[in-house]
């Protein structure tokens, strides 16, 4: 996307110490960009940061890493984190498809995953593989995460797209956990809100929520 409609894009960009602009240089070596062994957190297509920046304040001792497709999307996460909290030491944030996350991050890296209000595509044909959910997505997510816990916490609107996860998931042997259809009654007292679910929230729209793991390597 261009990115004209933002005259400080380019600024932040260059200037902003969280932004990785050449993520592929550092598979095998993110732990070293942190320069400490804590656990790492990606969160795949942050939009706009509000959920990413949030974990990061919360969480010191978990490094968390955000990509997001779009140019113009990632610059306004950056900017939303330098103003929420200056520079974070443990956020880091790139602009690359989910597609070819297996040359981003290397074997047991990342601990856990979070995707939250990805895009449903159609149910049919070739577009169910691009939902970030489907099998062939799983299999590269397990690729990259360490050997002693996999995590997966997965959040939607989309009933269908919900129902799917849960299929796929589970045929590819992960163990589902706090699953629910309606988050908000749910009782559930961690959740942090992105700006599409705070959107869809105020729409009456219940929330899907699920978190999926898998243990020593099984």
């Amino acid at each position: 996307m261009r990115l004209r409609q933002k005259p400080w894009a380019d600024k932040e960009f260059a200037e902003n110490p969280m932004y990785i602009p050449n993520p592929r240089q550092l598979s095998s070596r993110w732990q070293g960009l942190f320069g400490n062994d804590n656990p790492m957190h990606l969160e795949i297509g942050c939009g706009k940061g509000r959920f990413i920046v949030e974990n990061a304040l919360r969480h010191p001792d978990i490094n968390f890493i955000a990509m997001e497709k779009f140019e113009k999307i990632i610059c306004m996460a950056l900017r939303h984190a330098g103003l929420a909290a200056g520079c974070l030491p443990n956020l880091r944030l790139f602009r690359e498809d989910a597609r070819d996350i297996v040359e981003i991050f290397s074997q047991g890296e990342l601990s856990r995953i979070y995707i939250n209000f990805c895009d449903p595509w159609r149910a049919r044909g070739k577009w169910r593989k691009r939902r970030l959910t489907h099998r062939d997505f799983l299999a590269k997510y397990e690729s990259i995460m360490t050997d002693d816990i996999k995590e997966i916490h997965f959040k939607t609107d989309n009933v269908p797209l919900f129902n799917f996860s849960v299929a796929e998931l589970e045929e590819a042997g992960w163990r589902l956990q706090n699953v629910t259809y309606d988050l908000h009654n749910s009782g559930f007292t961690e959740n942090i809100m992105t700006e599409y679910e705070e959107r869809f929230a105020a729409e009456g729209l219940k929330i899907c929520r699920l978190e999926a793991q898998k243990l020593d390597g099984r």
